[in-house]
């Protein structure tokens, strides 16, 4: 979700082939070994599908001034688009059922799913889904990616800020993988959640992680 599913989130590597590792003059002793290369352009377009199991997200907000409270979305699906000739064409898309929010405590848990100032009873299985509109890249591996997402009945557009981790094949199963870190804000009342603001900030950070494999 919540949704900055970018992701996404994925020009970055289009936009980028990465530094090209230098070589370096004979010398007695090894030198330490060069970070990895990013891979070309074309080695990363295509279509990438979340891993659920590594695939999260913390949220975080103010209670009433005293303390941060924090809470965790985790087995996010979705995919990611890459488009080679048009990396601003790129897209994402990302789902998560309510049941999978978690807070602090099962108490609040269960208040947020049943009180008529949250989610009134909603289906544990009603889908939060985040879906991009459009991919500006900013610099060699960072991507501002803006997206319609569905909240509480609600749609309402929310920009993240996507950088990419690590691109390559991953070392289990070999597929080709790309890791993002993505940060957002947004305001819980645009969803109609807004209850005990400003007390409890109406404001919501977002701290997502993604790994996504082709193929």
């Amino acid at each position: 979700m919540m949704i900055r599913m970018s992701a996404s989130i994925l020009v970055l590597a289009l936009a980028s082939g990465g530094p090209v590792l230098a070589q370096t003059a004979a010398a007695p002793a090894p030198a330490a070994p060069a970070p990895a290369a990013m891979p070309a352009p074309g080695d990363v377009a295509g279509t990438y599908v979340f891993d659920p199991d590594h695939s999260q997200i913390v949220f975080s907000y103010d209670h009433m001034g005293f303390s941060t409270s924090r809470g965790t979305i985790s087995g996010i699906n979705g995919q990611v688009t890459l488009d080679k000739a048009d990396p601003a064409k790129s897209a994402v898309e990302a789902r998560f059922p309510l049941s999978a929010i978690r807070t602090i405590a099962p108490a609040l848990d269960q208040h947020l799913a049943g009180d008529k100032s949250f989610f009134n009873g909603a289906a544990p299985d009603t889908q939060v889904t985040f879906k991009s509109t459009s991919v500006k890249v900013d610099g060699d591996d960072e991507a501002e990616v803006t997206g319609d997402l569905t909240l509480n009945g609600v749609t309402k557009p929310v920009t993240l800020e996507v950088e990419i981790t690590k691109a390559g094949d991953h070392p289990m199963t070999g597929k080709p993988t790309l890791g993002f870190v993505i940060e957002g804000k947004l305001n819980r009342s645009d969803f109609n959640l807004g209850a005990f603001a400003p007390a409890v900030s109406d404001e919501v950070t977002l701290e997502i992680s993604v790994e996504a494999s082709r193929g």
